[in-house]
């Protein structure tokens, strides 16, 4: 997929902020304004099927259960991470 080009207006204050991530990481100002407007859209996203999250009993957590908290946030960074990939 294709980039698409679009006017946005950005407070002074966040575009410093932009700026000097861009400088510390070594990338384009647009990378990282591409990555913000990524996480956006996946937070507004609408999902046909309910998230599948573990279930625990209240102050009963374990280590069984922060391993599995662990495997949904490692499967969401691989989820992110590849619908990252198909659009850019």
């Amino acid at each position: 997929m294709g980039f698409k080009r679009t006017t946005v207006y950005a407070d002074a204050e966040d575009l410093a902020v932009i700026k000097e991530a861009a400088a510390r990481e070594g990338v384009p100002e647009a990378e990282i304004i591409r990555e913000a407007i990524h996480l956006a859209a996946l937070a507004k996203r609408h999902w046909d099927a309910p998230l599948s999250w573990p279930r625990f009993r209240s102050g009963e957590a374990s280590e069984r259960t922060e391993d599995a908290l662990d495997e949904v946030w490692d499967e969401k960074a691989r989820a992110y991470e590849a619908s990252k990939r198909r659009h850019m």
